[in-house]
């Protein structure tokens, strides 16, 4: 029986998405909360927050709790959380609802236990559960897990990459790189910083990213605006992509090494599974032009990137919560 107000959380270092049963996707706002420096209390969470990131007002702290997929600030993500909770409204009747939220496959027991004491913080009515990400990417790329059937996923979040086989709703191997999304961000800000004496915010940074890639767009560079180094006003200035693709290079070779590497060491069995459901990008960092092709080079199997990479994890968290089968590790508990 579907409970109603059982909830699939990604928290994820860059954004978050809940998904509500009955209802769907429900809520997908940045990680971020803006607290008011002088007395505490929380002033804006998600897009409200995030727009006042890097603009420096006066008396306002804006937080990015999580690092690296995890939990950095306790009750800044305590709050956070409630507060995304309470505008998705999910509660609705008497039974005690699950919440299955999706970790990094190499968090620690610590970091696993700290998203629990977020969560039930202020929410102690929740039952809640982890699931690795690995497995809720694989549910929602399609691959059917059921049966011991398996296949590979990369999963390029923010904060990490999570290079994993699975089979039969389980990590068979799993690599977790702390170095995604806003390890390339922070890249192009630097070299940006270096090589053009532009400084950029991670913003501007980010869209270079997603309008260059590897590839170098449209017309091989992109405009952005950024502070002048020397003079600190405002400029205008057009990015050559290959600028971009160098930055980049570092943090796209290592993902593609580790995939390679991960292959080479999945068991004979399994191989059959992965050749045939090809290696499955997700995560926001999946649409990044160039990706896919460089992996695919690597490793010498068909890469594809998922079908709606950026939502992938919670709608593969949303199935495996619906199906309440005791073969699920977050569900068997």
């Amino acid at each position: 029986m579907r409970i109603r107000g059982n909830v699939a959380i990604d928290l994820g270092t860059v954004n978050t998405l809940i998904w509500v049963a009955g209802r769907g996707l429900v809520l997908e706002e940045p990680s971020a909360i803006a607290v008011d420096a002088t007395t505490g209390a929380v002033t804006a969470i998600g897009e409200a927050a995030e727009v006042l990131a890097e603009k420096e007002p006066q008396d306002i702290q804006v937080l990015h709790p999580l690092r690296d997929g995890v939990i950095a600030d306790l009750d800044a993500t305590a709050a956070m959380l409630n507060g995304f909770l309470r505008r998705a409204r999910p509660h609705n009747g008497p039974l005690r609802p699950r919440a299955l939220v999706c970790v990094p496959s190499g968090a620690t027991f610590v970091e696993r236990r700290s998203v629990i004491a977020a969560l039930e913080a202020r929410r102690p009515r929740y039952s809640a559960r982890l699931i690795d990400e690995p497995v809720a990417a694989a549910a929602g790329a399609g691959l059917d897990l059921s049966g011991g059937a398996g296949g590979f996923v990369v999963d390029v979040g923010g904060g990490t990459t999570e290079i994993a086989a699975v089979a039969g709703w389980r990590v068979v191997r799993a690599r977790s790189l702390r170095m995604a999304g806003n390890t390339m961000d922070e890249a192009i800000v630097h070299a940006a910083r270096s090589n053009l004496g532009l400084i950029l915010s991670q913003r501007a940074a980010r869209q270079l990213k997603m309008t260059l890639g590897l590839t170098g767009g449209v017309d091989g560079w992109a405009e952005t605006v950024g502070l002048d180094l020397a003079h600190r006003s405002p400029r205008v200035e057009r990015v050559p992509a290959d600028l971009v693709a160098a930055a980049l290079e570092p943090t796209v070779t290592a993902i593609a090494r580790s995939v390679q590497e991960m292959l080479s060491d999945i068991p004979p069995g399994l191989a059959e599974d992965v050749v045939r459901g090809k290696v499955r990008l997700a995560g926001g960092g999946a649409i990044l032009p160039g990706l896919a092709s460089q992996i695919e080079a690597s490793a010498g199997i068909g890469t594809v990137v998922v079908d709606d990479p950026l939502r992938c994890v919670v709608r593969g968290a949303a199935l495996i919560l619906e199906r309440r089968d005791k073969n699920v590790p977050g569900l068997a508990q």
